[in-house]
């Protein structure tokens, strides 16, 4: 029997820390195309997302340094979101997936579309 090569797994773990679960590539998704957002509009385009939820992947996002989060001192308080220059790095693996998913979802019966 032929002996295996040992799999390094620890690049794909870390960058699956980082993105992985049902929403933070949404987020990464919304800023890419708009730039930046405020919480609301976040909110607004994620659909089912519920505030708890929005703001720990938010926060998560932010410690993992791929969103910048920017508040204005002024009242009612002003806070913004955008994607960080390592944020940015990860657009073109977003815009992989995106192309693979156009190539095949109109072949796909299955496919639901419940994010709003």
């Amino acid at each position: 029997m032929e002996e295996m090569e040992p799999v390094n797994v620890e690049p794909f773990a870390y960058a699956m820390s980082l993105i992985g679960g049902k929403w933070k590539m949404h987020i990464l998704f919304w800023l890419w195309k708009k730039e930046v957002l405020r919480y609301s509009e976040l909110k607004r385009v994620l659909g089912k997302i519920t505030h708890k939820m929005l703001s720990s992947q938010l926060k998560e996002l932010e410690e993992s340094e791929l969103i910048v989060r920017k508040e204005y001192a002024q009242v009612p308080p002003k806070v913004e979101y955008f994607l960080s220059p390592k944020g940015l790095t990860i657009m073109p693996v977003l815009e992989s997936l995106c192309s693979w998913g156009k190539e095949h979802i109109a072949n796909d019966e299955r496919y639901i579309h419940d994010f709003h």
